[in-house]
């Protein structure tokens, strides 16, 4: 009993940090009006986050045995918490940027500690069981943030969004001080990497800022821009070569020398940008084109998550019993390159129904191909390598999410130009159909007591809107498909892997 508690708890932990990073994405209008920001500065409530986790994830097994790690465990617990408060209480933009930053360091333990801790829980030929449990908590986390973010948003007010994470994280740290003990560490003080802490923050954060607001700042146009990204490369270079070259680095890459991690972290990497990237899209696609509420579109998502559920436990069976992770990997992926393609397909004429049917593929596939993965990863370390292969992968995660987004905002924003130009290019009021159309319309603004020439110059208008929104639709198809076409690419790194046969792993942080 004491157990479950404990796994309950710790899931619920994770799922708290992971439903953090989207939750407040359909509520920066009503936080830029409250507290008198422009949106582009209030959008940095999110990459603030991002930043902070990116950075402290690769970390946490450093910090774990320094600190200890049921003290690190529950004092990030507490942090989360209390910030969480903050935030909540901010009166000024900047105030809460600061308070979702230090969220978000007290977050990043909550992902790669509570896998550690829910592994231990399970003996060795139950692992796969571990897997599915945490990859509720990656899979859901994500997924439902929105939908819960716009209906506190819409009943309540924006502040209860950081609210709801106090009394679930004071039951949190109360029951993981009550039921955590901590694992037995290595004798010896080794000296802090504060060199690689440095290069670390600097590049990783300088890397998630460029991705968070390239697009919104016009990417190289913009001199910050370009700085950070100079910046970017050299300092995560450096730190990558310093890494490698002393004793006790704050990250171990030297685990990625693991083909298994190295394929496993690249694949990880793009079922994060498929995460993130595909609850991006169809938000924005049911508001925009099919002029959802918040709330509804939210509900798009919600089968889907459930279903996952299943997904998940049924991927953990299949490897307990002896099925490869390749197997569910390229069928996780191939629903996923179904789901695109649909959605592909869609016109503004789409139903509710067929796009929440349509999301339903892309729940499962994801949540059949996130236990494989984790397997996968740790599947050739050994049992010391372990807590720093899972940080690794849960960053490459959260990197892929940060990329995936800024580069379909990119890449609908050309394309959306492009169609436009395209369409534009195109008419011809010589063609009948374009002449019927704007005749059309010329002949119902008459009709409301418009003149000649203003009916015409609103019909013109009217015209120019729908050349608009069908290049928007376009757009959107494109971005779709492009996330299909990314899946299917990936799938030949599965060649290289070497789990052939079922793999136990047994995750500690000693």
């Amino acid at each position: 009993m004491k157990k479950s508690i404990l796994v309950m708890a710790v899931i619920a932990a994770a799922i708290m940090e992971l439903i953090d990073s989207s939750i407040v994405n359909v509520a920066l209008s009503h936080m830029s009006g409250n507290l008198g920001a422009t949106l582009e500065d209030t959008s940095w409530v999110i990459t603030a986050y991002a930043i902070a986790n990116v950075i402290i994830i690769p970390i946490t097994g450093f910090l774990a045995g320094k600190l200890g790690r049921r003290n690190y465990y529950i004092g990030s617990i507490i942090a989360f918490t209390i910030f969480s408060l903050m935030c909540g209480q901010a009166t000024n933009i900047w105030v809460l940027v600061l308070f979702r930053f230090l969220q978000g360091i007290g977050g990043g333990a909550l992902l790669s500690i509570s896998q550690v801790i829910v592994f231990e829980q399970f003996p060795k030929e139950k692992q796969n069981v571990a897997s599915a449990l945490f990859g509720i908590g990656v899979f859901i986390g994500p997924t439902i943030g929105p939908t819960l973010g716009g209906y506190i948003t819409e009943y309540y007010s924006w502040p209860w969004i950081f609210y709801i994470n106090v009394p679930i994280g004071i039951i949190v740290a109360f029951v993981c001080y009550l039921l955590i003990e901590e694992p037995a560490r290595k004798a010896g003080g080794q000296k802090i990497d504060w060199t690689g802490i440095l290069l670390l923050a600097v590049g990783v954060s300088a890397l998630q800022t460029v991705l968070e607001r390239g697009e919104t700042d016009d990417w190289f146009e913009t001199a910050y821009i370009t700085w950070l990204t100079v910046i970017a490369v050299l300092g995560i270079s450096i730190f990558i070569w310093w890494e490698l070259r002393i004793a006790h680095p704050v990250v171990n890459l030297r685990v990625l020398k693991s083909r298994n991690l190295s394929i496993a972290a690249a694949l990880t990497f793009i079922s994060g940008l498929g995460i993130y990237s595909s609850v991006f899209l169809t938000p924005v696609f049911a508001q925009r084109l099919l002029n959802f509420t918040p709330l509804q579109t939210g509900m798009l998502l919600l089968p889907g998550a459930f279903l996952a559920i299943g997904g998940l436990i049924v991927s953990a069976r299949l490897l307990q019993r002896g099925i490869s992770p390749i197997y569910l990997i390229i069928a996780g992926m191939g629903m996923f390159i179904f789901f695109s393609w649909q959605m592909s397909q869609l016109n503004q004429d789409a139903s509710a129904q067929a796009i929440s049917n349509f999301l339903i593929w892309r729940a499962v596939g994801l949540a059949l191909v996130t236990v494989p993965l984790t397997t996968l990863a740790v599947s050739s370390l050994s049992p010391a390598d372990i807590p720093q292969g899972a940080a690794l992968n849960n960053m490459m995660r959260q990197l892929g999410g940060s990329f995936g987004i800024a580069m379909i905002n990119t890449y609908l924003s050309q394309r959306k130009a492009q169609h436009r130009y395209d369409l534009v290019s195109h008419l011809n009021t010589a063609d009948p159909l374009v002449y019927n159309r704007l005749h059309g319309y010329t002949k119902f603004f008459q009709s409301k007591g418009f003149t000649g020439t203003d009916a015409h110059h609103k019909a013109l208008q009217l015209l120019d809107i729908s050349v608009t929104r069908q290049g928007f639709l376009l757009s959107f198809s494109d971005a779709f498909m492009l996330l299909g076409f990314i899946f299917l690419l990936s799938l030949p790194l599965l060649l290289a892997t070497s789990a052939k046969r079922k793999t136990n792993v047994v995750i500690s942080d000693h």
